[in-house]
């Protein structure tokens, strides 16, 4: 009997070092609750109107407390009560790109639980564009079943808006989910609501979409890739298999430019260089070195 338990153990054993890819709590709480965020850089190339724009994107993922009632951060847990709290997983989306003569700054807030169990729903999504003409914002906020959507907007027809869309994945929240658990992404036909900032970009009205989902394998990476049925629009993200599932680059392929100029281009992100860091207290001069570490001079 020893010796069979003995030869049991090399197989279980031989069989969990197949399944790396799921990491124990241990090794998620020791890499997303060490007190410091993942900062990543990634060289951007950028279709706008048409053109190819070079530039940059900046991911900063960040765990935190998050109030359930309110949907903001907690300073003092112990002010709100365990009732109240929620571990959420934040990214921070930062992309810079020049179009010609003025530039374009986006950036773009994802709060995701961590128990996707007790929370398969991601809280809150914000969105703000700024560029020369003027500057938007956008926000999803979760409230029961739906997404209640707000829009404020300098563009002639847009202006400030206010509605609600049905249960659905967010683009935004792949992302997030990637790093949390990725095998809870659906796969095959579902309902998405866009992202934010590829809504803002296109002016298109925000609505649930039609789509087409799939993961494959590419050597020890893997790609979601996002087919939106009535909306040009698809998003592959290859991110590494083994955790913590660092998101190696994307593409986006849709319509550039508007009317006779509009075409079908691509734009894509690369990774060039990752820092774990408690990024908010490097505010000193003395600081400024880490940007050029991360290339981002």
């Amino acid at each position: 009997m020893k010796q069979l338990a003995f030869i049991l153990s090399l197989f279980i054993t031989c069989t969990a070092g197949e399944r790396t890819t799921l990491p124990t709590p241990k090794d998620f709480s020791n890499y997303w609750y060490q007190g410091k965020a993942e900062v990543s850089s990634y060289k951007l190339e950028q279709a706008r109107y048409g053109e190819m724009r070079k530039g940059n994107t900046v991911l900063i993922f960040v765990t935190e407390d998050y109030s359930k009632e309110k949907h903001i951060k907690i300073n003092t847990p112990t002010n709100n009560g365990d009732n109240d709290l929620v571990k959420i997983l934040k990214l921070n989306m930062d992309k810079k790109f020049n179009t010609g003569f003025y530039p374009y700054s986006l950036m773009q807030s994802t709060f995701t639980p961590v128990d996707l169990d007790t929370y398969p729903n991601s809280m809150r999504v914000t969105a703000t564009v700024q560029e020369w003409c003027g500057h938007t914002f956008s926000m999803l906020d979760r409230k029961k079943d739906k997404y209640e959507y707000t829009l404020h907007s300098y563009f002639d027809g847009e202006g400030d808006q206010q509605h609600t869309l049905g249960e659905a994945l967010l683009e935004d929240e792949i992302w997030t989910l990637i790093r949390i658990d990725y095998k809870k992404l659906p796969i095959g036909g579902i309902k998405v609501i866009p992202s934010l900032l590829a809504q803002r970009l296109s002016h298109r009205p925000l609505q649930a979409e039609n789509a087409t989902a799939s993961m494959t394998e590419e050597g020890n990476n893997l790609i979601y890739r996002l087919k939106y049925k009535n909306f040009d629009r698809v998003l592959s993200i290859r991110f590494e298999k083994e955790f913590p599932h660092k998101i190696l680059g994307w593409e986006e392929t849709y319509m550039s430019g508007f009317g006779a100029n509009a075409k079908k281009m691509t734009t894509k992100a690369t990774l060039n260089k990752t820092l774990i860091t408690d990024y908010w207290s490097k505010n000193s001069n003395s600081d400024s070195y880490l940007r050029k570490e991360l290339g981002l001079e």
